[in-house]
């Protein structure tokens, strides 16, 4: 794991990441093998990202005696951006069974080529819980940032975002407009093209998840 304190910015450094990311990025990979890798570097960054979450001590009464147990301290919110974060939800919640999953819809208006929510279904209590924004690429920073925004405004007060691949230009934006926000990749790539693709990158997540290429 690397750490870019400034900017809040936490990569991990795993070679069965690194090994999947490379699946990932083949244009040989089709969408069964494409979505089994997002699972799996999604259970690893669930995995990292639940390393510093609080828990508190209940009783549990085992086959032969009442002992001492554990139990998250705060429920866990999973906020898929649709439609490629849904493809992550699926590896957070083998690591976080019990995690709530709500829905953030957001797309370009053309007029002011800014993130525009359409859909947006999340539990209610987002101001006590950790809520983790799922998207599989961070490229502009647009529509992450947007959907953090709305978060926020609908009650979040501890929101983390997890992303697949990451670029710099995304991050910049991120640590611009929230600060305050721990962003947690498998990647970190080089730049962003003319259209706003991340390079090398792995293409349209959404499309080569569900095959829709």
């Amino acid at each position: 794991m690397s750490k870019n304190k400034s900017s809040n910015f936490i990569q991990l450094n795993h070679p069965l990441i690194k090994k999947d990311i490379t699946v990932l990025r083949s244009v040989t990979t089709q969408s069964e093998a494409f979505r089994s890798a997002v699972r799996r570097i999604s259970s690893l960054l669930a995995v990292e990202i639940s390393k510093d979450f609080k828990i508190k001590k209940l009783k549990v009464q085992t086959p032969l005696e009442l002992t001492e147990g554990f139990e998250l301290a705060q429920q866990v919110v999973l906020v898929p951006v649709l439609r490629a974060g849904l493809g992550m939800v699926g590896g957070f919640l083998d690591i976080i069974p019990d995690a709530k999953v709500g829905h953030i819809g957001l797309q370009r208006d053309e007029e002011t080529l800014q993130p525009k929510q359409y859909y947006y279904k999340t539990p209610k209590n987002l101001k006590t819980s950790k809520v983790i924004l799922l998207d599989p690429m961070l490229a502009t920073g647009g529509s992450s940032s947007q959907a953090i925004t709305n978060l926020k405004n609908r009650g979040s007060k501890e929101c983390m975002f997890a992303c697949i691949v990451a670029a710099p230009e995304g991050l910049d934006r991120m640590k611009n407009d929230h600060p305050d926000v721990r962003i947690f990749a498998a990647v970190l790539d080089r730049e962003l093209n003319e259209r706003g693709y991340i390079l090398p990158g792995l293409g349209d997540a959404g499309d080569r998840t569900f095959g829709t290429l």
